[in-house]
């Protein structure tokens, strides 16, 4: 298996890089001198980050893709290699979410987040796997406390995030011999732009805020979390002691775990979030 207790020169792409989890994370793999490609549908933003990240000598190369697109995955790692070779690390993270319970949501609304959380992440895997493969890398996958536990008033969201789970797990237990690694990552509630750009059930702007509980993780300190994930090599990563509980009990009662979802949601104010288990002052 590669050596990554150091990513000082691998090729790290990261999707949905130019704002939030995404550009955390890409300043701090420039701090280790990584090569970055920075991917988003968002050009300017990627390009202003590569910028950025060129003037403290970086090297940085934006792309504009939309993970949905499945050539334009294939165009953009194709850059990638160009650029740099090959890929070391593939970033998974770009993501939307809807706030709206399954009754008054679209079935393309579950579908459209499906697209970028889920079939996103496969494309841009597909799209790499065989440099992956050849490198001994590692896939992180940026999913969420609802990839193990029910959401309600998002259940498209927490459908992506639960499909990940089977999806790269099972590929961990495909390529390991291989030698390439998968870390999934279940960050709690941050302080991104997620909420601001999510759908409403029809598709256009939410009818309901979303609301929180507790104070939003800074970006910078998740993208921290990861980078020691990485180093250490990590098979799971979850970020908060509400997230840790929340797997406990999902796991162990899943019946308690509904019903203190179901008795702490109120449908007409969707959360962002599941909510607080007992004793709890915070959730993710």
């Amino acid at each position: 298996m590669s050596d990554l207790s150091r990513v000082e020169g691998k090729a790290v792409v990261i999707t949905g890089a130019a704002s939030g989890i995404g550009r955390a994370l890409a300043r701090r793999f420039a701090r280790a001198r990584a090569d970055l490609a920075l991917l988003d549908r968002d050009l300017p933003g990627v390009e202003r980050l590569a910028s950025e990240l060129s003037a403290a000598g970086v090297r940085a190369l934006p792309v504009r893709c939309d993970v949905t697109n499945w050539e334009e995955c294939q165009a953009a790692m194709r850059s990638v290699m160009d650029r740099f070779g090959g890929v070391d690390i593939l970033i998974n993270n770009a993501g939307i979410t809807h706030l709206s319970p399954f009754s008054e949501t679209q079935v393309a609304v579950v579908r459209a987040v499906m697209e970028v959380n889920f079939f996103g992440a496969v494309h841009c895997t597909k799209a790499a796997l065989d440099s992956l493969l050849a490198r001994r890398g590692l896939v992180v996958v940026i999913s969420s406390v609802a990839g193990f536990s029910p959401l309600a008033g998002r259940v498209g969201y927490a459908a992506s995030k639960h499909a990940l789970h089977g999806f790269f797990e099972s590929l961990r237990a495909e390529t390991q011999a291989r030698g390439l690694r998968v870390m999934m990552v279940c960050p709690g509630f941050t302080d991104t732009n997620i909420g601001a750009n999510a759908l409403g059930g029809d598709g256009g702007v939410p009818r309901s805020p979303r609301t929180t509980l507790g104070k939003a993780a800074d970006p910078a300190r998740v993208a921290d979390a990861i980078f020691r994930g990485v180093l250490r090599q990590r098979q799971l990563l979850v970020l908060s002691p509400v997230g840790k509980l929340a797997l406990l009990v999902s796991r162990l009662s899943p019946a308690l775990y509904g019903r203190l979802m179901a008795r702490s949601m109120m449908l007409d104010s969707p959360r962002a979030d599941p909510p607080p288990l007992p004793r709890q002052r915070r959730r993710e």
